[in-house]
C-alpha cells in the first residue's frame, strides 16, 4: 500500500513500493503560491537532513523553500519542472513532484501527519 504523509510546512511524502520516498508540495501550498514560474531542485546524490531546505519554488506572488520531510540521499529530481514549472499547479501530487530520496530511516514517516490530520491542520488557517 502506498502511503502519503504531510508536513506542517505543506510538503507531502509518498512512500513508494521500492522503499524510496517521493516529495512535493501540497495542493494547499500551490494554491497559496499562485502560478509557479520557477523551481530549483536538489542535486542527485546529495545527502539531505530532515527539515533542511532542499528545493525552491517561486511563483508570481512569492518564493518558498521546500524542506525534506525525511533524512536520506536524493535519488532523482523531477527535471521536467525546470522547463514546465506549472506542473506543480496542475498536478502537485502527481507530475508536480520535486524529488525522490532513499530515506535513512523510513520510520520517520510515522512522525508526519496522515491525510485526515493534515486536512484538519489546513482548516486552522481558514
Amino acid at each position: 500500500m502506498i502511503e502519503i504523509r504531510y508536513t506542517k510546512d505543506h510538503e507531502w511524502a509518498r512512500l513508494e513500493e521500492d522503499g524510496s520516498v517521493t516529495v512535493g508540495i501540497t495542493d494547499y501550498a500551490q494554491q497559496q503560491l499562485g502560478d509557479v514560474v520557477f523551481v530549483e531542485l536538489p542535486e542527485e546524490g546529495a545527502e539531505v537532513l530532515r527539515g533542511e531546505e532542499t528545493a525552491v519554488v517561486e511563483s508570481v506572488k512569492a518564493a518558498a523553500d521546500v524542506k525534506v520531510p525525511l533524512s536520506g540521499t536524493v535519488l532523482s529530481a523531477n527535471h521536467t519542472l525546470v522547463g514546465a514549472p506549472q506542473r506543480v499547479n496542475v498536478d502537485p501530487l502527481g507530475e508536480g513532484w520535486f524529488f525522490r530520496i532513499d530515506p535513512n530511516d523510513p520510520n520517520e514517516m510515522e512522525d508526519l501527519m496522515d491525510e485526515d490530520e493534515y486536512l484538519e491542520y489546513v482548516k486552522s488557517f481558514e
